[in-house]
């Protein structure tokens, strides 16, 4: 691998992974049309990438949430855990994320080896769900309320996001779109949706860099510098995918993102079948 191709994969980590348009599913294209194969070295250092990116974006949020959780365990260890709970938003958003990491965390764990032989397959499988991706995204959109934010949301609806966040292991499932989809259709609002989604992936990134970096040691096959251009690209590309995502989602529509899972589904499954990838 050279430093372009570092490069354009590094972007597309970075995009994908937060745009709803589905990493895993553009990470296979982009390496089936760069010519480079998939490196286990790469594919950690490129989590790493955009959790970096995902952490810096929400700093802010993050110290307040561990700080309120913190607080909450003195709250339990005092019998005012359920008092506390519901004063402070923030202690209930750090509950919330714990909650809805369970699922993908059950589901990767169980299901990882059958998830992992769907990437072997042809790309047809990563088509189809990008299909599957757009149709969510369009159609939850037209169910959504908006009435829900970070003050009055509950355990539903954050244990929702979080069953389609686990359903998102699927290649070509769209991470975000899957999570922001749920939240849509329980009545979120479209910003705090598209924030939640953010956050909870956060221990969903961590998991998956440190379920792969157990096997690094085998695998350090990989051109430094290269690797290493893609790692910083992958945070800035990450970065700014999550800044255009919050201002689109609050002011826009995200219909374009299911026309381009739409289109980028079918040109891939016809691709596939004709053998040009």
């Amino acid at each position: 691998m050279d430093i372009l191709q570092a490069i354009i994969i590094g972007i597309v980590q970075g995009l994908t992974e937060f745009l709803p348009v589905s990493s895993s599913a553009h990470l296979v294209f982009a390496q089936k049309l760069v010519g480079v194969e998939s490196s286990l070295t790469f594919d950690v250092l490129l989590h790493l990438g955009t959790l970096i990116a995902v952490l810096w974006f929400f700093r802010w949020d993050i110290i307040k949430m561990l700080k309120s959780w913190w607080l909450s365990i003195g709250d339990l260890l005092q019998g005012r855990f359920k008092q506390g709970f519901y004063d402070d938003p923030y202690k209930r958003l750090a509950w919330y994320v714990i909650l809805a990491t369970i699922p993908v965390g059950i589901v990767g764990v169980l299901f990882d080896d059958a998830i992992e032989s769907l990437f072997a397959g042809a790309l047809y499988v990563p088509a189809f769900f990008l299909f599957v991706t757009g149709t969510i995204l369009y159609l939850s959109q037209r169910m959504n309320s908006g009435k829900i934010n970070m003050n009055n949301m509950s355990k539903v609806e954050a244990l929702v996001m979080g069953l389609g966040q686990a359903c998102a292991i699927l290649p070509g499932l769209s991470r975000s779109g899957t999570t922001i989809a749920a939240g849509l259709v329980m009545g979120l609002d479209k910003e705090f949706a598209a924030k939640f989604s953010f956050i909870l992936s956060i221990p969903a990134i961590f998991g998956a860099f440190i379920f792969k970096l157990k096997d690094i040691g085998s695998a350090m096959d990989v051109n430094f510098l290269p690797v290493f251009i893609g790692f910083i690209v992958s945070i800035l590309a990450g970065y700014l995918a999550i800044k255009w995502m919050l201002d689109l989602i609050k002011n826009r529509s995200l219909d374009i993102f299911a026309y381009y899972c739409w289109l980028m589904g079918i040109i891939v499954f016809m691709g596939s079948i004709s053998h040009i990838f």
